[in-house]
């Protein structure tokens, strides 16, 4: 059997006992799905108070919505169960998962699978593609290949950032209202345009953390649109790059907090 299959059988095993209970899988589904309707929702509230948001027009905000909407929830289904971290750490069952010749962060991401998410992440791809629809995109071959991978560009960007934060609990267990923080509040903060914010706040968030590679200029490149903030076009197309670069410092950081690691059990 390949490599896989210890993690497949651990992914089976939670889908099997979490829908086991049928009716109460599905409200969970459903609840989930309908969680992300929120971050739109908002964004039409915002606009039914001013025409335009940070310069832009409802269909080209929706653009980056949609964007945000779909690689979140994604990133949330693939990775999010890494946040049970702490609890590992706290009760020392993380030593568990070191004994076994597996990798360490694949067993966290198979064992507490939850397939509820599915909802979040469908409804995101779906919110998405009306945002294609919708918005007025400059189609050409190269924006058709960054519609596709703009969202997974932004799935990897946010699932570097919650294993990230979940590793700060090797040094500091109870550090997850920050790692929250920064996960769901740059979640937010990609939801819009960076022009709606200012000063430090937009300068850390955006280029800083790397937030505007998500959705704002990836919308920009498939929009046609120049920055009004006079950042670079060639910028626009390198959200896959900054996907990789999140990708590859998260794991850097996920390896040395293994080696860190000292058991807390007793």
């Amino acid at each position: 059997m390949g490599s896989g299959g210890p993690y497949r059988r651990m992914v089976v095993a939670q889908v099997r006992g979490q829908t086991q209970y049928r009716a109460s899988f599905v409200i969970d589904l459903v609840g989930s799905a309908l969680f992300s309707l929120t971050d739109v929702l908002a964004v039409f509230v915002m606009f039914s108070v001013n025409g335009s948001l940070g310069g832009f027009g409802g269909r080209e905000v929706l653009l980056m919505v949609g964007i945000a909407a779909c690689a979140f929830p994604v990133a949330d289904l693939a990775v999010g169960n890494v946040e049970r971290l702490p609890f590992y750490v706290r009760t020392g069952l993380f030593d568990t998962v070191l004994v076994r010749p597996l990798s360490s962060l694949g067993q966290l991401l198979a064992m507490d699978f939850a397939p509820r998410r599915f909802g979040r992440a469908g409804q995101g791809v779906v919110i998405y593609l009306i945002a294609l629809v919708a918005a007025p995109v400059d189609w050409h071959a190269w924006t058709a290949i960054l519609a596709v991978l703009a969202p997974l560009a932004g799935a990897v960007f946010f699932g570097s950032l919650i294993v990230a934060g979940a590793t700060v609990a090797f040094w500091w267990v109870e550090s997850g209202e920050i790692a929250f923080a920064f996960t769901y509040g740059g979640k937010d903060f990609a939801t819009y345009p960076v022009t709606v914010f200012g000063g430090f706040f937009r300068r850390f968030f955006a280029y800083g953390l790397g937030f505007a590679f998500v959705a704002y200029l990836p919308a920009l490149a498939m929009l046609g649109r120049p920055d009004p903030l006079g950042v670079p076009a060639w910028l626009h197309w390198c959200s896959p790059l900054t996907a990789l670069l999140a990708a590859a410092l998260a794991g850097l950081f996920w390896r040395t907090g293994v080696r860190h690691y000292r058991s807390t059990g007793s």
